[in-house]
């Protein structure tokens, strides 16, 4: 049983509550004294309440079709419950109330006294939010026998207490973070020092990222309780359990005058560590990027899977962010976008952006997607494609009419073909294959280096445009022909690594050195960086100084 329907169980412990309603739609309830107190400020769906019972035998029993479920006898946290499950269409009701203990035989009577069942409340309340009578006689009422005199008029009941904080559901309720003064102030710094990223360890000085190193923001370690004070207060108490069963928790985090933030709190040797990356407050355009035009063109497809790739921590969030804006701005659209956590919030410009959040609006990437083809999108933007399942949904939607926008932590687009078709057994492969040589549009794999200044980084970008070719060799498991066809294809808007490197030193922008460690020819690069200069000999080895004499 999860720990969230523990705490929810306990309301029925509280007096005159008498049942607990779990109604997607609606926001959980317990009824007190014939009233019902809501326990949760957003409505449940159906991935959450699945959630919520999760491990327990009533995953059994909700009903796959509209039906009104038996009441069913059930023993949960050392209650002796009752429960029942109401469906009708999309929409269901899960019912729990205490199991009145069994009645003794009663006496027969000569004049019998028939009382009327209770009925189930009907699923148009649910929908509509009306429960202003009870949906279920109480457990005392429907256990009168006849020998029972009629009931007299009650006295007015006294007014049940407030009730008290609840643990509700994962995903329920986005707890807000408690920002701590330090933590904010060490936020605006690194957002000074142009880092992208924090790093708040105990026993250790905070650190920062700035172009690609680790500089430390302060000399002195922080102590364990130093840290805990400045990352505790992030966590709700959901977000403590999580930490506390899973070791780690992934959140988005808004600082009061220093921005957004992704962030992810774990426990380590010697106490608790924060990891930061530092947010753009709103969508950057391709040119704040330094990304060629041509990578602009991969949002003119109308259905197709298109691949943001490189390592991580190279820009592949932002550069998926600039490609979303293109297309916010340019048609009133529907954009569905699947994210862990929402890192950069879209404004409102033409198209309509959906952002959901995996772990607060979706339990998963799978099942969002499975729902996104139900709810009328023109665009699927995925945050990662990180297993099987949500590749073939993805490859799914993007063969069925969607433009569908992903990322994935590969080095290069020869990489991420291998790895999109190696993610499923190889009795499967050949017809992925087939599937991802007809869906795919395109593939940006792109890298973040130090510029030549030394004072930021710049993109070096590598562009493969879907066409006829490229679909056959990967029908055909040719990929070893990619670096010809990628040299041919530059008339169709290919680009190659290498010549986005030549390109970034021709303009000053980006240091021969580095460019001569990342490239994948050097040789080649060599070449068309001095073309009339002779490749600088090697030294030792077999084409050293010793094999010349």
């Amino acid at each position: 049983m999860t720990a969230q329907l523990f705490h929810l169980l306990a309301q029925l412990d509280r007096p005159g509550a008498t049942e607990l309603v779990v109604a997607t739609g609606r926001q959980v309830a317990v009824r007190i004294n014939s009233a019902y107190q809501t326990l949760t400020a957003a409505p449940v769906t159906l991935p959450q309440l699945m959630h919520l019972i999760r491990d327990t035998q009533l995953t059994a029993s909700v009903p796959s079709k509209d039906k009104v479920g038996d009441p069913i006898s059930i023993d949960l946290d050392g209650r002796a419950l009752r429960a029942q499950f109401i469906r009708q269409g999309a929409d269901v009701m899960l019912r729990i109330e205490h199991r009145p203990a069994p009645q003794q035989p009663a006496r027969p009577t000569p004049v019998p006294i028939v009382s009327r069942a209770p009925t189930p409340p009907r699923m148009s309340e649910i929908a509509t939010g009306r429960m202003a009578t009870p949906p279920h006689g109480t457990a005392a009422a429907a256990a009168r026998t006849p020998s029972q005199p009629p009931a007299q008029p009650a006295q007015p009941a006294p007014p049940a207490p407030p009730a008290p904080a609840v643990a509700a559901p994962a995903g329920l309720l986005d707890e807000p973070s408690e920002i701590a003064p330090g933590l904010a102030t060490l936020v605006a710094d690194a957002r000074r020092r142009n880092a992208t990223d924090l790093h708040i360890a105990a026993n250790r000085p905070v650190l920062m990222r700035a172009v690609g190193e680790l500089i430390a923001a302060d000399p002195a370690p922080r102590t364990p309780a130093e840290v805990e004070a400045l990352l505790l207060p992030l966590l709700g108490p959901l977000r403590q359990r999580q930490l506390a069963e899973r070791g780690y928790v992934d959140l988005a985090v808004d600082v009061p005058g220093a921005g957004r933030l992704r962030a992810n709190v774990s426990r380590q040797q010697g106490g608790v560590k924060g990891s930061f990356r530092l947010a753009v407050a709103r969508p950057p355009t391709l040119e704040e990027l330094g990304l060629p035009a041509a990578v602009a063109k991969v949002t003119e497809h109308h259905q197709g899977l298109v691949v943001i790739a490189g390592p991580s921590g190279h820009g592949k969030t932002t550069t998926l962010a600039a490609l979303v804006d293109l297309l916010n701005r340019a048609d009133p659209i529907h954009i569905l976008t699947i994210e862990d956590p929402v890192e950069i919030v879209h404004p409102k410009h033409a198209a309509v952006v959906s952002q959901r959040e995996v772990g607060c609006h979706t339990v998963s990437f799978a099942s969002a997607l499975k729902a996104s083809l139900r709810e009328d999108p023109d665009v699927i933007v995925i945050g990662e494609l990180r297993d099987r399942e949500t590749v073939e949904i993805a490859l799914t939607a993007a063969e069925t009419g969607h433009l569908v926008l992903a990322t994935m932590s590969t080095p290069s687009a020869a990489k991420t073909i291998d790895r999109l078709i190696d993610m499923f057994p190889p009795d499967d492969q050949s017809q992925v294959r087939a599937s991802l040589g007809a869906a795919l549009k395109a593939i940006v794999a792109q890298r973040l280096l130090p510029n030549a200044q030394g004072t930021g980084v710049v993109a070096a970008v590598e562009l493969l445009v879907g066409m006829l070719a490229l679909s056959n060799l990967i029908r055909d498991n040719k990929l070893f022909q990619l670096p010809n066809l990628m040299q041919r294809g530059r008339a169709f808007g290919m680009l190659r690594l290498d010549d986005s490197l030549v390109e970034l030193v021709r303009a000053g922008k980006l240091a021969e050195d580095v460019a001569l460690r990342c490239a994948d020819n050097k040789k080649e690069l060599h070449a068309a960086l001095h073309p009339a200069a002779p490749e600088p000999a090697k030294r030792g080895g077999l084409f050293g100084r010793k094999d010349r004499e």
